[in-house]
């Protein structure tokens, strides 16, 4: 739950056996009926509101297949886990987020805003 942990699954064979790593524990918690967990990610299970424009300062080149964003969560939720934020996006909106790059949280007035980087062509979609 903690997302601490690591989780292995062996395939017995006849004369060796195979070992594999679950690296998606969101997804084998799902499958398994294991409650999702909001403190380790900051997410709902539901339809995000989100609002979001994009960050020209940053993107210069107009072919890059990423795009930076800036975005707001309006429906109350943060994101702690960027991982787990990509799945639901991808899941809800067709968004290909990039998870092996940084992204940013920033906080004011207005709440709180995230960057994060998309691939520019799945916005669109």
């Amino acid at each position: 739950m903690a997302g601490t942990s690591r989780l292995f699954a062996v395939w017995p064979g006849q004369w060796s056996s195979d070992l594999f790593v679950i690296d998606d524990l969101d997804e084998y918690a799902k499958a398994h009926g294991i409650k999702h967990d909001r403190g380790r990610t900051g997410l709902s299970e539901h339809v995000h509101d989100v609002e979001w424009t994009e960050e020209t300062a940053y993107d210069t080149n107009p072919r890059s297949p990423y795009v930076s964003i800036r975005l707001k969560l309006t429906c109350g939720c943060e994101i702690r886990n960027l991982v787990a934020f990509a799945k639901q996006m991808r899941e809800q909106r067709g968004w290909d987020v990039a998870t092996s790059v940084g992204w940013s949280r920033g906080s004011g007035p207005e709440g709180t805003d995230y960057s994060v980087r998309v691939r520019r062509k799945s916005l669109s979609a």
